[in-house]
């Protein structure tokens, strides 16, 4: 009978990812991101350990939304003042700060506890084809394609 075996914090080994958002879609993107970022990918998976990878992303202001989403999609938070809500549509958003929609796709798919917010530090988003991560010498994103609309 074999034992399970459960990842500790130095045996992780972290390799570093390359995904290029042009024409991607931002929530199976989003999806395959946090996948990599948890370390689901890989067989030492454990949930109470740190075992994911660093994923680099460039040209996130080409990334893509599926249908009607970049009028009517609305992003809300709120400032905790009296009418304190703010809005406003993805189009928008994505003019103003490009890396923020992916951020906040990855992170509302990341868990909600102090590993989440470790997690998130391990992605790097950045609106343009150049980073600043040549040293690390990024991989080619790991992309798993759906079966869904394959004819």
């Amino acid at each position: 009978m074999s034992e399970t075996c459960f990842a500790k914090k130095g045996e992780v080994v972290r390799k570093w990812y390359l995904v290029d958002a042009e024409g991607q879609t931002l929530g199976r993107l989003a999806s395959q991101i946090a996948r990599v970022l948890m370390g689901k990918h890989k067989p030492i998976f454990t949930p109470h350990t740190e075992c994911g990878d660093f994923v680099v992303v460039v040209n996130a202001e080409k990334v893509s939304l599926t249908g009607r989403k970049w009028d009517e999609k609305i992003y809300r938070h709120h400032t905790m003042y009296p009418g304190g809500l703010r809005e406003i549509a993805a189009k928008d958003l994505l003019q103003k700060n490009p890396t923020s929609l992916i951020e906040m796709a990855v992170r509302g798919m990341l868990p909600k506890t102090k590993i989440g917010d470790r997690l998130i530090t391990k992605l790097k988003v950045y609106s343009g084809p150049k980073h600043p991560h040549d040293a690390q010498q990024p991989a080619p994103f790991p992309i798993h394609e759906s079966k869904r609309g394959v004819k």
